[in-house]
């Protein structure tokens, strides 16, 4: 298996978003694991971090069409999928489509809208399609949703259910910058500026082609023994309401495979399995007493009990 063009691609896309966002190539990059396995992420953080300038800047690296929605209380399904009108100088119904059918989503403050609103989102982000009056329109590749949430305000907002959480892929939170990174922000041109100089650095059919060739990076029995200990912990875990689900444990599997893949080897190893669980698991654990940090905090003890297995010589 030819490891060099996952390398490359993590290499183009980390070079280009960095030029705009600083100090969060490790964000980055589980994007990209996030991009190749053909999921979607939820970012909790604060304002004011980046998020919509991250994603921007990622969207026209792989020359994919970006759009950002502001999620409200009065947003309805329909202004997400689009709706069909009356042409009068047709003199027939016609079709417009929402945001939706972009291939880069920002769902912003996406726990601001009703539960009827944010359930719109799972078709288009399960099925890669969306029904409207019984027409069902196929959704342009690569399609990501990244929905973003407030982890500090609570009033007016609906949190996700359970189900709705266990389908995004990964949850990641940007971090302020350190001190020397942002004040080398301060001091460079507008953002504005720099992101129009972020040109598109995937070429037509590579992504696919990432997509196809994944699978065939090698996980031991060991390795994936490594994984189901630490997926059975969290299910037979008595601190945990519910644990890691089937679509939670594939989801490892998958960011494993891909992220070993975009360090040039054809095989995971624990260290893989360990770093891509901080990201894929937490918001799929619902503790007694709820909290992300909590779950983080929970999810790393775990880490620290289970043995790594270890090379057979």
């Amino acid at each position: 298996m030819e490891m060099q063009p996952f390398v490359l691609f993590r290499k183009k896309i980390l070079e280009n978003c960095s030029r705009v966002i600083v100090g969060k190539d490790d964000i980055i990059e589980q994007i990209v694991v996030c991009l190749i396995a053909s999921g979607h992420i939820l970012l909790e953080d604060v304002p004011g971090t980046g998020k919509t300038m991250l994603l921007r800047a990622f969207a026209k690296c792989v020359g994919g069409n970006f759009r950002r929605i502001q999620f409200t209380p009065d947003l309805m399904p329909s202004d997400l999928t689009g709706i069909n009108f009356y042409n009068q100088k047709k003199g027939e119904f016609e079709f417009r489509p929402g945001p939706l059918f972009a291939q880069i989503i920002l769902a912003d403050e996406i726990n601001r809208a009703t539960p009827r609103s944010q359930s719109a989102l799972l078709e288009a982000m399960e099925e890669k399609q969306i029904t409207v009056d019984g027409v069902t329109y196929a959704m342009k590749q690569p399609y990501m949703v990244m929905a973003s949430q407030n982890p500090l305000e609570s009033y007016g907002t609906f949190p996700l259910p359970e189900a709705q959480l266990d389908r995004f892929f990964m949850r990641l939170r940007l971090g302020y910058m350190t001190r020397e990174q942002e004040i080398s922000v301060l001091r460079r041109p507008d953002s504005q500026k720099l992101l129009e100089e972020v040109k598109p650095v995937v070429e037509a059919g590579e992504l696919e082609a990432l997509k196809e060739s994944y699978p065939q990076v090698r996980v031991s029995d060991d390795v994936a023994g490594y994984m189901m200990d630490l997926i059975e912990a969290t299910r037979r875990s008595e601190l945990l309401l519910t644990g890691v689900s089937a679509r939670g444990s594939l989801a490892l599997y998958r960011a494993s495979q891909i992220y070993a893949a975009m360090q040039g080897r054809d095989y995971v190893i624990p260290e893989d399995v360990k770093l891509e669980a901080v990201w894929v698991l937490p918001h799929r654990l619902t503790l007694v007493n709820q909290s992300h940090l909590d779950n983080i905090r929970f999810l790393q003890n775990l880490l620290d009990e289970i043995s790594v297995p270890l090379e057979k010589l």
